[in-house]
């Protein structure tokens, strides 16, 4: 006897239901997107893969003259990858984060040595390079190339979070089941895939935003699981908040400031001026050390590390 065929269970708000979301993000895109330099065509792909690095946990005021000086500086992969590694540290300058800076060099690096100098366009070959990862691969296939990929960004996630899953806030961490839906959101064809990754995320940047969200001003807020459920609160684990005075990345910042704005190799003395502490300025320091960003040299001198 043949058992029963389990009927397939449709979720609220399932994606296939969704795509009613596409046109008015789109179009509020179109009329309301901020004019950013990565998004201009003279950027080029180089120029989006260094926003999407810069911009990783960092504001786009902070990134904006950093960016601009960089891409004076280093308009190609490898402008960048005949300098040392240290140098593009020296550039990052207050970023923070400056491991990023390190991976960009060898990502450029890599670009140069293994595609004549030239951003590769395949999602496979990005995220082959050095330093990058499943976000930065296809936001750089999606927002340099016009390919379809699910862009999942915080901004985004929280979109998808509230739009259509009627939560408040995404998981602490993507979860499988967010890319699932994110890929299941995407717009058939490429070009509109494309815009939908940019729309989307620029909608959690400016409108639906972690804290006073700006449902008047949402295109979909009539379509929105929850803003239509009543805004229900938040009830998954606490919202991670961010501390800086007194841990030991404020440490690495104040040693990495030194050596950034030295001309030559600096003693330990110098070093040991910035923080009183003497473990926690040790700690930091090997730390630096360990991640690459730190040469130690004979004598206890340190610089940024050459190659």
């Amino acid at each position: 006897m043949t058992a029963p065929t389990k009927p397939t269970e449709t979720p609220v708000n399932a994606p296939a239901e969704r795509t009613d979301l596409h046109e008015p993000v789109i179009d509020w895109f179109t009329e309301h997107a901020r004019d950013l330099p990565w998004r201009r065509p003279e950027a080029g792909p180089w120029g989006v893969m260094v926003s999407e690095f810069m911009l990783q946990q960092t504001p786009v005021s902070r990134v904006l003259p950093v960016y601009e000086q960089w891409l004076a500086r280093w308009p190609r992969p490898a402008d960048l990858a005949k300098e040392a590694p240290g140098e593009a540290v020296r550039a990052w300058g207050r970023l923070g984060y400056p491991r990023r800076a390190l991976r960009l060099h060898g990502a450029a690096v890599a670009i140069t040595e293994r595609h004549g100098g030239d951003v590769p366009t395949g999602h496979a070959q990005l995220l082959a390079l050095p330093g990058i990862g499943e976000y930065t691969a296809a936001a750089v296939a999606s927002f340099a190339y016009g390919q379809r990929h699910a862009v999942l960004d915080t901004n985004v996630r929280r979109v998808f979070a509230r739009a259509v899953a009627g939560v408040q806030y995404p998981p602490n961490a993507t979860t499988a089941a967010e890319r699932k839906l994110a890929r299941a959101l995407l717009p058939e064809t490429d070009d509109t895939a494309a815009k939908w990754a940019a729309a989307s995320m620029e909608l959690g940047a400016l409108v639906c935003t972690a804290k006073n969200e700006e449902c008047h001003r949402c295109p979909i807020a009539a379509l929105c699981a929850w803003r239509l459920a009543g805004k229900p609160a938040h009830e998954g684990p606490p919202r991670r908040g961010q501390t800086y005075a007194g841990t030991d990345r404020q440490v690495r910042g104040k040693l990495l400031a030194v050596l950034r704005e030295a001309v030559a190799p600096v003693p330990q003395t110098a070093l040991d001026r910035v923080w009183d502490e003497p473990v926690q300025r040790a700690r930091a320091l090997d730390g630096l050390v360990s991640d690459g960003l730190v040469e130690p040299l004979a004598g206890g001198l340190y610089r940024l590390p050459m190659g």
